[in-house]
């Protein structure tokens, strides 16, 4: 019998054993990547398009991903939904700078039949007038009163600022929903997906011949040059406003252009930053929601872009305590470099993102997820034990070391709106 009485034993994670999925040429530039042992009758199909925002216009991009369901010469939008419906499936449309991604969902017995339903309808769409209309109107809606929010307006200036001289410092201008073709969406289409296809990832327990037969439909739509992404990132540094009368709010975004995982420093800044405000025990949390009551929420990040990454802080506070926020950030910034971080502190860090490490490998959906990560950057699963052991080793020195090194306030994009 159980004694409750009796505090479980512990111990240190050292390293995990991960899985990683089998690989199938497509062709020299493309791989289908299948995780297989999937213990339950779920199953995942992840499909990657060279099709991202930095291609072409926002506009033209962001329509064309909307439309890709929207019906083809045989079947109108509705009919493809009520078929996918039909099988239990469900999918999901991302879209970013680097790329689209279209993740389809169902049981084993039916990914196949749903997968080559939305494949074919993605391939074969004709984006019909009125479908293209009706997304137009709807966007356009939903920016406009985007534009009535600080935080809003707040990341855009921030986009532009972060990305600066870049082609992703773009935005998109409300006179765009009214300045573009249907033949803008198509040639968009026919360069960007019907010979786009980057990637593919298979999560479930799919037979072989139906791994087959989607490497077979996939290989003509693949991708024929390698990937190239932009890198060339500087962030313009300064203070701006982007003023919102009547608001109760302001808006706060901070950063500067940084690196991703294949920079040296990646890991050992990570960790500073998670101490810092990446998660709720976090430096900034503490100090501008708990002590001081600024705002309900604030933390900071390292993005990744396919070339490069960017630091970023974010929050939003009452106008009336703007000023003293990024006060206090500064403040945060100058303490982390400079004065050494208590051992409690680093330990209780230290086995929250073992614990987040392990909640991230729980699983093969999860290990697809931490494998697709790494390898879209040329990297090996290995990177995470790597992780693992300089979360063990890592000391306040080389946090102090890696704030000073990049938490320079003046080398900051300080963006606020309100």
């Amino acid at each position: 019998m159980l004694d409750r009485k009796i505090v479980p034993l512990t111990k240190k994670i050292d390293k995990i054993d991960f899985i990683c999925p089998k690989e199938v040429q497509l062709n020299s530039h493309v791989k289908l990547l299948w995780m297989s042992d999937v213990p339950n009758q779920t199953s995942r199909i992840d499909l990657f398009f060279d099709a991202g925002l930095r291609q072409d216009r926002n506009i033209i991009v962001s329509l064309c991903s909307s439309l890709l369901l929207s019906g083809t010469k045989e079947k109108k939008s509705t009919d493809i939904h009520h078929e996918i419906d039909a099988l239990g499936a469900y999918f999901d449309i991302g879209l970013s700078h680097e790329g689209v991604l279209i993740s389809i969902f169902a049981l084993k017995s039916n990914i196949f039949e749903s997968f080559k339903l939305i494949y074919s309808a993605i391939q074969e769409a004709v984006f019909p007038e009125k479908e293209i209309n009706e997304v137009v109107n709807e966007k356009r809606e939903k920016f406009k009163i985007n534009l009535s929010r600080v935080g809003f307006l707040a990341q855009r200036e921030f986009q532009k600022k972060i990305f600066f001289d870049t082609p992703y410092k773009e935005l998109t201008e409300l006179e765009d929903f009214d300045n573009f073709s249907r033949e803008n969406i198509i040639e968009f289409h026919e360069k960007h997906f019907k010979k786009g296809l980057s990637r593919i990832a298979v999560t479930g327990s799919l037979l072989e011949h139906e791994i087959k037969e989607i490497k077979e439909l996939c290989t003509p739509n693949c991708i024929t040059a390698k990937l190239i992404y932009y890198k060339d990132f500087c962030n313009k540094a300064g203070i701006y406003h982007v003023d919102k009368s009547n608001s109760v709010q302001s808006a706060v975004r901070i950063g500067k252009t940084m690196f991703n995982k294949t920079h040296e420093d990646f890991i050992d800044f990570s960790i500073s930053n998670t101490v810092f405000g990446d998660f709720f025990g976090s430096r900034l949390m503490k100090n501008i929601r708990e002590d001081k009551g600024y705002t309900y929420g604030i933390g900071s990040a390292l993005a990744e872009t396919g070339g490069s990454g960017y630091f970023i802080i974010g929050s939003e506070v009452g106008i009336q305590h703007k000023e003293a926020t990024l006060q206090e950030i500064q403040k945060e910034m100058k303490i982390i470099a400079e004065k050494a971080i208590p051992e409690e502190e680093l330990s209780l860090v230290k086995n929250y993102l073992l614990g987040q490490i392990l909640k991230l490998a729980d699983g093969p959906y999860a290990m697809m997820d931490l494998y697709l990560s790494v390898e879209a950057y040329g990297l090996k699963m290995d990177f995470y034990n790597s992780y693992i052991n300089r979360i063990h080793s890592i000391k306040s020195e080389d946090i102090n070391k890696m704030a000073k090194k990049h938490m320079n306030w003046d080398s900051m994009t300080i963006v606020t709106s309100g």
